[in-house]
């Protein structure tokens, strides 16, 4: 594939739904793999998997675990945006991040979906 290409999964879901919040990162790892550059971004209950330690008690049957996924995509270059506003309505400060997620606002989401070359929502 082509180095060019960039696709943003946007992750709506949280540990409550372990198979949904595990499908994007597999399919993040997949891209990366394939040398695609990928942005998830992170809304809604889908922040909570990138607060420190809970993707430790993440696992969709039949998937890796969401810590090993979520630790391939950082080490494959994979960029983690958070909603801000989001993270302040559920009690999470930025701090309690995992390393490397960076807590963005509406516009900056709307700059990364327009220059992408795909986006999907999960």
């Amino acid at each position: 594939m082509a180095s060019e290409e960039k696709f943003v999964f946007m992750v709506t879901h949280g540990p409550d739904d372990p198979e949904l919040a595990t499908v994007p990162f597999v399919m993040a790892v997949a891209a990366l793999a394939s040398e695609i550059r990928v942005t998830m971004g992170f809304q809604a209950e889908g922040v909570r998997l990138v607060e420190r330690g809970v993707a430790d008690d993440v696992q969709a049957p039949e998937f890796q675990p969401l810590s090993k996924l979520l630790s391939d995509v950082l080490d494959l270059g994979g960029e983690l945006l958070v909603c801000t506003p989001c993270l302040k309505s559920r009690g999470i400060p930025v701090e309690a991040l995992v390393k490397g997620a960076e807590a963005v606002a509406a516009g900056r989401f709307v700059a990364e979906i327009s220059s992408a070359s795909h986006s999907l929502v999960y």
